[in-house]
């Protein structure tokens, strides 16, 4: 081969590792001094966030869950439906005012969220009792005294007992039912739905980005990890009423 190709070859080389040796060194250039300024990481802290923040609606057949329409008596013989809570986020729970188990645990958290919430008007929280034979406005007043509840938002709702299962079954699938081998004659999951200020019920997803759907209402932020070995979610819950709060 000529010796002039060579040298020509050899100085395209040459010219062609000084261009990428100038570009790659723009480029550290560029990224290091976004580093320092905290654009990289703030952007790609945001973008999480943003994936984070937002909590998931429920689905059935395609469709967002939305809670269907009720009508009970309060504590203090009010009627309250669920128009009644449009334009608040609240928290729904099933229970009876003499379970043994684990609803003095759930109405100790839901205790923990009115505390926390207190101030605020567009939050509330709505206590359907399975057992509406015995568990009267009368004693849901009661009952209601002994755990200290203030906010004029939270219902514990009594009526008729088909209605309230059909609630608690079609409307937000948590199990409620008579069960004369059960504690106390009644079971019932002990999770906690959330639903947002237009009726739809939400939550957040899980690590494999699907939605938990309910959050645990039977273990406290102070015990952590229940003897079955399950985690709280009371603190996760109280994160996402303050994110439906900002929508």
């Amino acid at each position: 081969m000529p010796t002039g190709t060579k040298t020509s070859k050899k100085y395209t080389y040459v010219w062609i590792s000084a261009i990428v040796l100038i570009f790659g060194a723009f480029a550290v250039y560029e990224i290091t001094k976004r580093i320092k300024s905290g654009d990289v990481v703030k952007n790609d802290r945001m973008a999480g966030a943003a994936t984070m923040d937002k909590l998931s609606f429920i689905t059935s057949n395609g469709r967002k869950r939305k809670v269907p329409s009720f009508e009970f008596l309060n504590q203090d013989s009010v009627l309250v439906s669920n128009e009644d809570y449009l334009g608040k986020v609240y928290v729904v729970d099933f229970f009876f005012t003499t379970c043994p188990t684990i609803c003095p645990i759930m109405t100790s958290n839901l205790k923990e969220l009115e505390n926390m919430f207190l101030e605020e008007e567009d939050f509330g929280i709505a206590s359907f009792t399975i057992n509406p034979r015995y568990d009267t406005p009368s004693v849901l007043t009661s009952y209601a005294e002994k755990f200290g509840v203030r906010d004029t938002d939270w219902n514990f709702l009594t009526g008729d007992k088909e209605a309230i299962y059909k609630l608690s079954r079609e409307g937000f699938y948590i199990l409620a039912a008579e069960n004369k081998e059960a504690p106390g004659g009644f079971e019932h999951s002990g999770m906690f739905a959330l639903v947002d200020k237009n009726g739809f019920i939400r939550s957040r997803l899980d690590k494999f980005g699907n939605p938990i759907i309910y959050y645990r209402g039977t273990v406290t932020e102070k015990q952590g990890v229940n003897k079955e070995g399950e985690v709280q979610q009371i603190t996760m819950l109280k994160e996402d009423i303050q994110k439906l709060l900002s929508e």
